[in-house]
């Protein structure tokens, strides 16, 4: 690792509290998670005592209303909040991204009984959520999962396997797509299932080539009784919430991409900065002068797309299309920075001592969660041309 420290983001914030705020996960990032980063991953280690930390300061509420127990933040500001954690360490960026769907669901849909009773303590209350919608046979095809809710009184029983479920196995609570009709997406609802259920059980975390310390599991409900209390919206709106959920999800793993395309190239230019060869630093080289500006173009550029859907968000506006494009774009800009990266650092860049390595392999699965960059295409194309003629 470099001596050098990188220069913060020049951000246009919209209020004085937003620089505050900014400040803030700066320090945070700075003494808590950076310096602790790579020693963790490396370990495989979880860092709970942040999150607490995070949820105790106000950062894992901040795009929810401050009525519910959020930080009233637009989604401009949230977006840049989790994109300064990513660079630090994107196990806690994506893992706050994460938390924040778990929580759209019922702050979107939930009744107001339902969000006092729960929203304070999953908003701020030190809590950790998980979204359950994958399954082993129903990943990009969403729509045709097999988990079942059964009623049963005023309960409900679920059954089935869920898969890919960051934070499974340690989540305090986990939003669940389940199917209670029809075959197809008119037949899902949504749920509230607390941690410790009876029944529910998670696998072994799957081994990955990144992010090792956030942990993905499977989660297994055998006969998990939930309260209809715990329904979230009405029985079969549960894909909708689900598709509502992802296109700000799909945003806030944009910010993610951008913040570990960040960190990569903070590391490529100190790094070029401070070695020399043939008597003179390599920054000097236009080739490789050539790949930093390549390098911070499709950051700058990525940055200002998620912030443009962003912008749509905070207004009311339709923004499916721009979000699609933004986690699509974003997360292969952070592909091509971060594999950039690794070669101006050469043989170095393919070692454990520099953070290179470790991003470029993070960044890899951004261009898969919350949707592959495939269907994000797809989603895309029926925006500009309407759906495929079968």
């Amino acid at each position: 690792m470099t001596d050098r420290a990188p220069q913060p983001v020049d951000r246009q914030l919209p209020t004085e509290e937003s620089r505050d705020l900014i400040a803030l996960v700066r320090e945070i990032a700075q003494r808590e998670i950076r310096p602790r980063a790579a020693e963790e991953e490396d370990a495989g280690r979880f860092p709970r005592e942040v999150f607490t930390l995070l949820s105790e300061s106000g950062l894992l509420g901040l795009p929810y209303a401050g009525e519910i127990g959020g930080g009233d933040q637009p989604y401009e500001v949230y977006l840049q909040v989790l994109e300064e954690l990513a660079a630090a360490r994107l196990t806690v960026g994506l893992g706050v991204s994460v938390h924040s769907l778990a929580c759209h669901g019922l702050a979107g849909y939930g009744t107001k009984e339902q969000q006092g009773e729960h929203l304070p303590a999953m908003l701020g209350g030190g809590l950790l959520g998980a979204y359950c919608l994958s399954e082993p046979a129903a990943g990009s095809d969403a729509a045709s999962l097999a988990t079942k809710a059964v009623r049963e009184g005023e309960d409900w029983i679920l059954t089935g396997t869920k898969a890919w479920i960051t934070h499974g196995g340690i989540a305090d609570f986990y939003t669940v797509l389940a199917r209670t009709g029809v075959p197809g997406p008119k037949g899902i609802t949504a749920f509230l299932v607390p941690g410790d259920a009876p029944g529910l059980t998670a696998a072994v975390p799957e081994k990955k080539m990144g992010m090792k310390g956030s942990p993905t599991a499977q989660l297994h409900f055998d006969g998990v009784r939930v309260s209809d209390a715990r329904r979230i919206g009405e029985e079969g709106q549960g894909f909708s919430i689900a598709l509502a959920a992802l296109d700000a999800g799909r945003l806030g793993i944009a910010a993610c991409a951008i913040g570990v395309a960040q960190a990569a190239l903070d590391e490529a230019l100190a790094y070029a900065l401070d070695r020399k060869q043939f008597g003179h630093p390599i920054a000097d080289f236009q080739g490789l002068r050539f790949m930093l500006a390549d390098m911070a173009t499709k950051i700058e550029a990525g940055r200002a797309l998620y912030l443009a859907a962003a912008r749509l968000r905070d207004a009311g506006k339709p923004f499916s299309r721009q979000a699609a494009m933004a986690k699509l774009f974003c997360t292969d800009a952070a592909m091509a920075v971060t594999t950039d990266a690794v070669q101006v650092l050469g043989g170095y860049g393919y070692t454990a001592d520099f953070p290179v390595e470790r991003l470029m392999r993070e960044a890899k699965v951004l261009q898969i969660v919350e949707g592959t960059n495939q269907i994000q295409r797809m989603v895309i194309a029926r925006h500009l041309a309407g759906p495929e003629s079968r």
